[in-house]
This record gives structure tokens, C-alpha cells and sequence, in this order.
């Protein structure tokens, strides 16, 4: 497939990464860090799988697509864990799951 294809679900991805590590990285500072346990543990998965996702497109690896499947459904764990907190990180970055989330299903389901 061409790069081309993949430059939406690439950005999705690169975007997420970065909102789950400032996610997780907020967690670590609040109050009661243990109540935050799983929306770290998710963050640091989340963006490591998004990085994987984004450098596997970029290389036009023949796993891609099995790869964006995967991100999809740890985006979508992510985001809907986040989304259960009220901090505006957690918001924010439960945004940016969710919509990477997406972009990743329609590229895996093309």
C-alpha cells in the first residue's frame, strides 16, 4: 500500500501517543495516584502500541493492518478508561483514543 493511504490513521496515531503519555504522566502527579492505576497502565500501552502502529505504517509493513487492529482495541480500552475520569487530561486524551480508534478500524477494515 501507498504511504498515502496511511497518513490520517499515521497522524491519529502520533497524536494519541503523545496524549496518552501526558495522560499517564499527569496520573503519576494526582492526589490518589492508585485510584489511577489502570488509566496509566492503559496510557503507557496505548502509546507504545500507537508509535508501533504509526512507525509500521510508515515502513509499509506487510502487518499494518493487523497491527491497526490491535491499536484499535486498546484505543478504544483507553479511551472509554479515561473517559470514566474527570480531569481534563483524562478528557482530552480519552478524545484522542477514541479517534484514533476510528481511523485505525478504517484503515483495517479497507
Amino acid at each position: 500500500m501507498p504511504r498515502e493511504r496511511y497518513t490520517d490513521c499515521i497522524e491519529a496515531c502520533n497524536i494519541c501517543a503523545v496524549a496518552c503519555s501526558h495522560c499517564a504522566a499527569s496520573c503519576l502527579k494526582d492526589r490518589d495516584v492508585r485510584m489511577m492505576t489502570r488509566c496509566i497502565a492503559l496510557d503507557m500501552d496505548c502509546a507504545a502500541m500507537c508509535q508501533l502502529a504509526a512507525a509500521a505504517m510508515a515502513r509499509g509493513s506487510e502487518y499494518a493492518t493487523a497491527i491497526c487492529r490491535l491499536c484499535a482495541d486498546i484505543c478504544q480500552a483507553c479511551g472509554d478508561e479515561c473517559a470514566t475520569h474527570k480531569a481534563l487530561h483524562c478528557q482530552d486524551c480519552a478524545e484522542a483514543c477514541h479517534r484514533c480508534a476510528e481511523a485505525c478500524l478504517r484503515l483495517a477494515n479497507r
